[in-house]
This record gives C-alpha cells, sequence and structure tokens, in this order.
C-alpha cells in the first residue's frame, strides 16, 4: 500500500507518466472498493482526509476509457462500471438501485432505489431510501437512515477536502441536502428538508442563549429547518438556517422514527 501510494503521489505530480502507471491507480481504486482504504477514516476521534485516495480517484477517470455495460434490459456508457456480487457481500439493492465500482457498502446495508458514487464509504446497517443519493467520497456511519430523496452531497476536488460525514446512528429526514464538507455528528437527527451547506447556520435554540455552529451538527442533536434575518442592499429578508431544538433523549430508541423523535420537542415537519 504505501508503493500504491507513493506512486499515485508521483503520477498526480506529473500526469505524463500516468499511462505507465494506471495499473497503481487500478489497484487503489479495487482497495477503496474493498473497504481496505477509504476517503477520510476517525483516528483518536477526529477525521482525517486521505488526500491520495482522492487523488486516486481523480486519476481513475482519464485512466479509463468509455465502454458499454448492460444490467439486464439497461444499457450503460460510461468509464466506471458498477458494483456486482452484492449476495456474496451481504448487501440488499431494490431495483432500480446504482452503485459505483469504487464505493465500499458494507455486509448488511439496504439500498433502496438510489445511487452511490465513487468513493463513499456506507457503513453496516445502514438504509439509502428511495431517490436518496450519496455523492462521491461521502462517508456514511453504522446504522444511519437516509430517509427518501435525501441529497447526500459529492466532495472530490479539491482532494485535501473533506467529505461529507455522517456518522453512526443518524436520521437524516425526507429531502435533507448535506454538501460542502459538513459533518451530522452521531446520533443526530434532521427533520425534512434540512439544508446544510458549508456556510449554513445551525443554531442551537435550545437553551437561554443561541450558539451558533456552521458544518457540523454536534451529536445526539434534533435539527428543524429554520430562517434567520439578513440585511440586503433592499432590506432585510429570512435566509435559511438549520434550528437545533433539543437533544435526543436517552429513552429514544435509536430506531426511532422522525416523528417519533419530534414529537418530544411538540415539533412536527
Amino acid at each position: 500500500m504505501i508503493e500504491i501510494q507513493k506512486k499515485i503521489e508521483e503520477v498526480w505530480n506529473d500526469r505524463s507518466i500516468l499511462v505507465a502507471n494506471k495499473q497503481f491507480v487500478f489497484d487503489a481504486i479495487d482497495l477503496i472498493d474493498r473497504g481496505i482504504i477509504r476517503v477520510a477514516e476517525k483516528q483518536n476521534g477526529e477525521w482525517i482526509v486521505n488526500d491520495w485516495v482522492k487523488k486516486a480517484i481523480l486519476l481513475y477517470f482519464p485512466s479509463r476509457d468509455m465502454e458499454t455495460f448492460e444490467a439486464g434490459p439497461m444499457e450503460f456508457h460510461d468509464k466506471i462500471p458498477l458494483k456486482t456480487n452484492y449476495a456474496e457481500r451481504g448487501i440488499r439493492v431494490v431495483p432500480h438501485a446504482v452503485a459505483r465500482y469504487g464505493s465500499f457498502i458494507q455486509r448488511g446495508v439496504v439500498l433502496m432505489p438510489s445511487y452511490v458514487n465513487i468513493g463513499a464509504y456506507i457503513d453496516e446497517g445502514t438504509m439509502v431510501d428511495t431517490w436518496a443519493t450519496v455523492g462521491s467520497c461521502a462517508q456514511i456511519g453504522k446504522h444511519v437512515h437516509l430517509s427518501g430523496g435525501v441529497g447526500i452531497g459529492g466532495v472530490l476536488e479539491p482532494p485535501q477536502a473533506a467529505p461529507v460525514i455522517i456518522e453512526d446512528g443518524a436520521f437524516i429526514g425526507s429531502r435533507c441536502i448535506v454538501v460542502e464538507g459538513v459533518r451530522v455528528e452521531s446520533e443526530a437527527v434532521l427533520g425534512a428538508n434540512v439544508v446544510l451547506t458549508a456556510s449554513t447556520k445551525i443554531i442551537d435554540v435550545s437553551g437561554p442563549s443561541p450558539i451558533e455552529y456552521k458544518g457540523v451538527v454536534p451529536a445526539r442533536s434534533v435539527v428543524i429547518p429554520g430562517t434567520v434575518p439578513k440585511q440586503f442592499q433592499s432590506g432585510i429578508y429570512q435566509v435559511p438556517c438549520a434550528l437545533i431544538i433539543g437533544k435526543r433523549t436517552e429513552s429514544t430508541d435509536l430506531k426511532t422514527s422522525l416523528n417519533q423523535a419530534l414529537r418530544e420537542f411538540d415539533i412536527a415537519v
């Protein structure tokens, strides 16, 4: 693996040697596909980005030729094939779920009709619900629920940029959007239609004074969409934000429905 990493860095700095060394790129993508290496991982409580793994993914595209391949009656024309061998991997895949080769999906994951891009990592027991998308390099933890229509953004460039991270036990409500490297910490609950970008204000309103975050939802937070006033040249208007209205209680089961989690705070979204 040290040799592969070294070669990836060499090719990244000198694209003229890509053709002669593309097997190292293919080997790196195979390691990503099998979950042996990943774009980001938690070490001593902190998320570390393995930028050389991202570089391998970016080098994979020019290393591959376009090809036509089929899945039953469906035809695709692309540079990256689809994942295969779901039965032996222990993954449930409902038509028309699609996952690209170079994404890692752990045993016990359920893919409803959805899409998983290259570089993504989805850990065991997670549900990717109907029409949810998991973007390139997104890191999804254990026993996460991505509800219908959720959009988890991809972050491929720049290589050193953190991907979107959804930690263990989080519940992401219907039609939520999480992009630009935002991190949702363990067991947090996002109500339907919450939109989180790197610049979105995430405001904890559960105490006597508001506490503002950006780019991270603290563990076990219950979050709903909100707005805050912003001064523009033509006047004051409301812009979107996210409101932390409380924490999941110890009595809340990890597999609770979104409605049950929000009912504790007398909120319906």
